[in-house]
Order: structure tokens, then C-alpha cells, then sequence
């Protein structure tokens, strides 16, 4: 199998006090290569080195179609080629995503801008008005996972403050548009506060990616078998 590791952290491991979302994908990884040592792992650090956003020349080149583009409008797409190259290869995409301001990094905003491409990974029929969009990641066993961090606490369903979480609902939304709605989430709370509940907080998580990491491991091998 093929592992996408994505970081969104503008955080690198070295800031006094890290990333919580780098620290948590690297433990999910280590983990199911523990019990898949021979798979193999890409990691794309958005955080560090952003994907370029969406200009007027990209939309350009990327609603002409193929046959018909220019040499300029191959070069505007590279980059973003490049990118749903390694999605559509993937079959578990592990994400790090910490929260910004209620939302998702700009820079894990500029990779999804980049992925999500008609032709590639989802379909336009105008001939079907009624329902024109298909998702052509769809049926292919992909699995998404999403590991988060918060400053504040109470973001989860039915929490003080879910109706103001606008990351783990976006990436699953845009996600399943593609057709990758196989979607799990874990994230770290109460970063501000920096106390018991912190530490209580990135425990619980932890041990939670260490059990979503063994039974995602355990549910492929059948899959495989097949």
C-alpha cells in the first residue's frame, strides 16, 4: 500500500514547543509501518513549502482541455499535477491539519485548491443537469485520515464551540466530493492553556492514534488477501 503523509503545521519540529499535528502523523506512520514495514510512505510537507495558489492562468489551463493546451498551460499545471499524482496513487492520505483562526491552514487550502481538478479528480457532464459532478476517486479504497490540534477546547460534535469548527467538516466535505469518504479524525485540545488538560489532551490522542493506526493496519490485510 501507499501512504501520503501530508503536514499543514507552520510549525517544524524544532519550535520550542513543536507541532502537535507533525508529532501525531509521524506516530501514525511509524506505527502502521510497524505492522506494514514494506509499504511505502511520501510525505508532503505543505506547511514548510506550500503549494502555489490558484492564479487566473491556472483555472485557465486547467478548464482547457488536455489536447488542447499550450506548452505555458503544462507548466502552470505541474505543480498541481504533481500533486494529484501522488492522491490518486495513495491509498491512505494522513494529514496533519492543525486549526487556524476556525479553519484549515491557507497553506493545506492552497494543496486542496491544487487537487481538486476536473478531468482528474472529479467529472463535469453537462449533459446530466440535474447531477453533472462525479467523483472519480471514488471505489478505489482510499482512507483519509485527519490529525488536528486546537488552542482552545470543546471543537468536537456537540462541543461548546463545534459550531465554529470549520476544519475536520471542510476536509471531509471536499474529500468526499472526490469520492474518498472512507474519514477518520483525532486532534489535540486545550494548546493555550498549556496545563494538565494539555498534557491529558495529547495522551488521549496518542493513545487513540496508536489504536485507529492497528486496526486500519489490521482492516487492509484482508484486503489485500483478496
Amino acid at each position: 500500500m501507499n501512504l501520503l503523509r501530508i503536514d499543514a503545521s507552520a510549525r517544524a519540529d524544532r519550535f520550542p514547543r513543536g507541532s502537535h499535528t507533525r508529532r501525531l502523523t509521524e506516530r501514525f506512520v511509524r506505527r502502521w509501518l510497524h505492522h506494514r514495514p514494506n509499504d511505502l510512505v511520501i510525505d508532503r510537507d505543505v506547511g514548510q513549502s506550500p503549494p502555489r495558489p490558484v492564479t487566473e492562468k491556472w483555472i485557465g489551463a486547467a478548464f482547457t482541455k488536455p489536447e488542447l493546451r499550450e506548452l505555458w498551460m503544462n507548466d502552470a499545471l505541474a505543480e498541481s499535477d504533481a500533486l494529484v499524482d501522488e492522491l490518486i496513487a495513495a491509498d491512505m492520505i494522513v494529514a496533519g491539519v492543525p486549526m487556524y483562526n476556525f479553519g484549515m491552514p491557507a497553506q493545506f487550502k492552497a494543496y486542496i485548491d491544487n487537487v481538486v481538478r476536473v478531468g482528474r479528480t472529479f467529472g463535469f457532464d453537462r449533459a446530466r443537469p440535474d447531477n453533472p459532478y462525479s467523483q472519480l476517486l471514488a471505489g478505489m479504497g482510499k482512507r483519509l485520515v485527519i490529525l488536528g490540534s486546537r488552542g482552545d477546547y470543546g471543537y468536537d460534535p456537540g462541543g461548546r464551540l463545534a459550531h465554529i469548527n470549520h476544519v475536520e467538516g471542510a476536509v471531509r466535505d471536499v474529500f468526499g466530493f472526490l469520492g474518498v469518504t472512507d474519514f477518520h479524525s483525532i486532534a489535540i485540545e486545550y494548546d493555550e492553556f498549556g496545563d494538565e488538560r494539555l498534557k491529558a489532551s495529547i495522551a488521549a490522542a496518542e493513545c487513540a492514534v496508536d489504536d485507529l493506526a492497528d486496526r486500519l493496519a489490521r482492516e487492509a490485510e484482508p484486503l489485500e488477501a483478496a
